[in-house]
């Protein structure tokens, strides 16, 4: 396959490239430029509401399902010794466990958060606006797991491999948010907890999905399906940054303490290095010295972790007035 392919009527690469967003001077309860803009122009952008494309019509088998360079333990002898279709293998369940990462983030992680804002649990006075870009947010990304379900099941259909999602662990984002939540007795701060995971998720998945549309040597297929993703994960950044400052400007001292503490931990959580996953894929394989290779990558303590870019949930903070009060540790 060469060449851009056909999507929605534009090119593959023209997906890569962040919408044009609608510009705001002003924030309050009552209006907000940017959420009656995307709200207006959801029929339009969403990518549930466009027709879906035959994603299988662009798969390449001479491609890898995953970029070898996001595989943790590439310079791993161990590893470099595997033959190509262990190789192959070991990559397709990379792909699997993206996918089941971002399904997991979106349905325990994120639509919890636009849930409380669709019905201004916090009594911040959100108008029908504000409550129809959350629940317009919350159909994406249902839409977005269904995606990435679809985009597994057609891996698998067309490499013949079972790769099940129910042989990996939650996502590490997941399990953190949930234990986070638990150590809460307060249904309230355990819901600003929750916010906070939320905001983290969605101002940052879209560097997290930038991570599979740069390399051509990846199946088209796969990153076809995370282009149109990101086109709309670019929309809700916005979306949620406006209607946190919103809730924020409400709060009294010890809600906002609370919010700003699950803003850190959601940052630590969603970039921080886990390999709870590859372990379990290397088992499943049954990968010679498996716990070898996963002692030796952890033990490097000049790997990064897979998430680096933190710049959008850093603006929101600079928004709030409290960068300086979160930046440890970033």
């Amino acid at each position: 396959m060469t060449g851009p392919f056909e999507l929605h009527g534009g090119t593959f690469e023209g997906l890569l490239s962040p919408p044009s967003l609608p510009e705001c001077e002003e924030s309050n309860p009552v209006e907000s430029a940017v959420i009656r803009g995307l709200v207006r122009s959801w029929p339009r952008r969403a990518t549930v509401r466009r027709v879906e494309p035959e994603l299988d019509d662009f798969f390449d088998p001479a491609k890898a399902d995953f970029p070898e360079a996001l595989l943790p333990f590439r310079e791993h002898d161990l590893y470099r010794c595997l033959d190509e279709s262990k190789k192959d293998r070991l990559r397709a369940w990379g792909w699997i466990a993206y996918n089941k990462n971002v399904m997991d983030i979106e349905q325990f992680v994120v639509n919890p958060g636009f849930q409380l804002l669709s019905r201004d649990a916090f009594g911040t006075g959100l108008g029908d606006g504000h409550r129809a870009a959350a629940l317009q947010s919350m159909v994406d990304e249902e839409y977005h797991t269904l995606m990435h379900l679809n985009a597994s099941a057609a891996t698998r259909r067309h490499r013949g491999w079972p790769l099940r999602e129910d042989a990996l662990p939650a996502a590490q984002t997941v399990r953190r948010h949930h234990a986070a939540v638990a150590r809460h007795t307060d249904p309230r701060a355990a819901a600003l907890t929750t916010l906070a995971y939320t905001t983290v998720a969605e101002t940052s998945i879209s560097a997290y999905l930038g991570l599979m549309t740069g390399d051509e040597a990846v199946q088209p297929l796969n990153r076809a399906t995370v282009a149109l993703h990101r086109r709309d994960e670019q929309c809700h950044s916005s979306i949620t940054g406006d209607l946190v400052t919103l809730v924020y400007d409400t709060l009294d001292a010890d809600d906002r303490h609370t919010l700003l503490e699950g803003l850190r931990e959601g940052v630590d959580a969603f970039t921080a290095s886990d390999l709870t996953t590859w372990r379990a894929i290397l088992d499943q394989e049954r990968v010679t010295g498996a716990g070898t290779i996963i002692a030796d990558v952890t033990a490097d303590g000049d790997r990064k972790p897979m998430v680096q870019d933190c710049s959008a949930i850093r603006r929101l903070c600079e928004r709030l007035g409290v960068a300086e009060d979160i930046r440890d540790g970033w």
